[in-house]
This record gives structure tokens, sequence and C-alpha cells, in this order.
């Protein structure tokens, strides 16, 4: 298991927050590592777990990335309309906890003066195509909490247990 974040994440309230450019900036930084992680250890069995921006960074990093299982969570979208879009053979996963914030914010991508603004398509929608995880009550900040219905499955992904991810 290792917690990766090597790129400069926007902070919550902020401009930078609304576009994908540290995305862009993250999904090079994580294609990099995760080659590292093959390079190392050609066996390893590589699993992605995306929380919020992150997700957003983990749609734009997915094409042609060596990685098993992709679970984004709490996500505001991941700058795409559907899953095809990400032209990725990983499963992908998607959950959002009944108390996440992260539900009221609208699923839309305007282009403003060259920029894009919001992420897309909600991709715990059934059409955008990932797989569906429960994730309980989970609040935003609450997707690891220990014991939580939603690191439970997040675990079952990260292990390739498929099979015993609950989505109810």
């Amino acid at each position: 298991m290792v917690a990766w974040l090597g790129y400069a994440a926007p902070k919550t309230i902020s401009t930078v927050v609304l576009t994908t450019g540290r995305a862009e900036d993250g999904a090079r930084e994580l294609r990099g590592f995760v080659s590292s992680v093959e390079r190392l250890n050609s066996g390893a069995r590589v699993s992605l777990m995306c929380h919020s921006y992150g997700s957003v960074v983990c749609g734009r990093a997915a094409r042609g990335l060596a990685v098993a299982d992709i679970a984004v969570y709490g996500s505001p979208g991941t700058a795409a309309d559907s899953l095809a879009e990400w032209g990725t053979t990983a499963r992908v996963w998607a959950g959002q906890g009944e108390r996440d914030w992260i539900a009221h914010v609208p699923n839309v991508s305007v282009s403003v003066l060259g920029t894009t603004i919001g992420f897309g398509a909600d991709p715990t929608s059934r059409d955008f195509g990932a797989r569906a995880f429960a994730t309980g009550d989970a609040g935003h900040s609450d997707y690891l909490a220990p014991h939580s219905v939603s690191l439970k499955n997040l675990a079952r992904i990260a292990l390739g247990a498929a099979s015993e991810v609950t989505d109810d």
C-alpha cells in the first residue's frame, strides 16, 4: 500500500480547483510513478484509489496505464463524459457517500475564454459506465474511516476481490 500525492493539489476553496490544470500535471506525475513501480516489480498488482480532485487526476492518467483497478470516490467528475473516454482496460469503480457534499457540485463542463471549468459527468451515474460500490453514509472526508462500508469495499477493490465488493 502506498499513499501518493505527487503533485500540487488545489486547495478546496480556490479557482484552480474548478479546472483540470493541476490534474494534468498530476496525471503526468502519476503515470511516471506507476511506471516506476512496474519497473521495480513487474508482477505488482496496482490499483488506484482516487478521492475528490484525485479522481480527475486518475481519469486523466488512465489511458494506457498498467493498473488492474481504479476506484473514484467523492468525485466532482473526471473531466470525461463516459468511461470510454478514459481508454483504460482497468476495472473502474465509482462510489459516493450519502453525506458527501460533493453530490451538490454541478456535473458540468463549460469552456470559458479557453479554459474548461468543471469536470463533466458524475462517474457514479449509470450512463458513465463505472462499476458501483457501496460507501454507506460517508461524508466527503469519511471514506477511509475504520470499519466503514466504503473502506471495506476499497480494500476489496485494491485486493482484486471484485466479487466481494458490495454495491448497495
